[in-house]
Parts: structure tokens; sequence; C-alpha cells
């Protein structure tokens, strides 16, 4: 698939190109730089952050942000499931969650998952093997959030009497979940809106730029 975008975008065919998603060691940046097509990346892009145009979230203060109102609640056991570690998102979502706790951070109660409620479910069942005391968990995606709440309920621990879950992104899950999720809300029409600035701005002979967004806290039944 990547050597496939390669060569469309090779042919001439574009004049830009949106890079929405991309790991750490992904050769595509590189060439599509080699190309000398104008990108603009969604969230920061690992790596190549100080020449390539890129809109992003605040990840790491939304992290911040779930992570206090954990212990405002009361929560001192709070474990994670992060995203890929080779992802800007699953990077500085863990930086936030670390830096709340600072030294009270146990890397027992950290496991990596992959965005997928599958992997969210299996994540949290580690975790529960790990720590069965854990009263908190801050999950960086609500899909993998929803996933926490099956092995949960599975386990018969109650949210959030027994334990806390906060979410990332305030998708669609976030508010069907049972019970719905506390989540942080990403700005994603104007993270959109931003990205084609940026594009317009390289396509006309402009300088690279970032654009950090805020997050916002947004709170629902599960903590």
């Amino acid at each position: 698939e990547r050597e496939r975008v390669g060569r469309f975008v090779a042919t001439g065919h574009v004049d830009g190109a949106l890079l929405v998603s991309a790991h750490a060691g992904s050769s595509l940046v590189d060439e599509l730089g080699a190309l000398e097509v104008p990108v603009v990346a969604c969230g920061k892009p690992l790596g190549h952050d100080r020449r390539l145009a890129y809109v992003a979230a605040d990840d790491r203060d939304g992290a911040r942000r779930m992570v206090r109102h954990l212990r405002d609640r009361g929560r001192r056991a709070i474990g994670t499931i992060t995203g890929p570690l080779d992802m800007p998102g699953g990077v500085d979502r863990l930086a936030g969650y670390r830096e709340v706790l600072a030294g009270e951070a146990d890397e027992r109660l950290v496991v990596e998952g992959d965005y997928t409620q599958a992997g969210g479910e299996a994540a949290m069942e580690h975790l529960l093997r790990r720590a069965p005391d854990l009263d908190a968990v801050f999950v960086a995606s609500d899909l993998m959030a929803a996933g926490a709440l099956a092995a949960l309920r599975r386990s018969g621990r109650r949210v959030p009497e027994d334990v806390a879950v906060g979410g990332f992104d305030d998708s669609r899950i976030a508010m069907t979940s049972q019970p719905p999720l506390t989540t942080i809300r990403q700005p994603l029409e104007r993270i959109s809106r931003e990205m084609v600035r940026l594009l317009l701005d390289l396509i006309a002979g402009q300088p690279p730029a970032a654009v950090i967004l805020p997050t916002e806290l947004v709170v629902r039944e599960s903590a």
C-alpha cells in the first residue's frame, strides 16, 4: 500500500498530501520529502517534527487533565493502557500520565495497546493480573476503553465504583458505552481545517509550521 501511494504521488497527480497516520520509522515521509511534495501530518510526526508541517491535539496536556481528574476523584492506583509507542499519541499521552504521577508512577501499571477494542480488552486483562488492586485506568483511546470496560465487567469489577475508567478522543463509542465514558475531547473538525490551511500555505510557498490545539475534559459516568 505504501509503495502504491509513493508511485501515485511520483507521477505528479497531486499538489500536496495530508498524512493522517504514520508510525515512527515509516519511510513514506522520507519518500514524499524526496519528491518535494508538500505534506501536512495529522499528529506530531515522530522524528520529522522539526521539518514537517503538522497539526495535533495537545495529547500530553489531555493526558495530564485526565490523570489529575482521576486523582481528584480519590484514585491512587492509576494504570494506563497506552497507544502504540511508535506513534505520537501513544508517546505523548504516556508522557502526560507520567508527569502527573511523577515519583508515584508504577511501571507495572503501564501496558501498551494498539488502538483496537480487542487490544484494549486484552491490555486490561493484563493490567488486572499485574495489579488486581488498581482503582483507575487511563486508556489512550475510547475504542480501547470500550474493550477495557468489557474486561472489567467480566472480572466482576464495577465502573466507576471499583475501577474508574477514562478514555481519549470523545468518539461516538464514548457516549454509547455502558457506562458512558469520561474522556478527552479532541477538536477533530478544527484539526482538519488547520491541516488544509497549512497545506495550501505550503503549496503557496510558505515554510512548514506546526499547530497544537487544546483538548477538553468531558466528564461522564465512568470516572
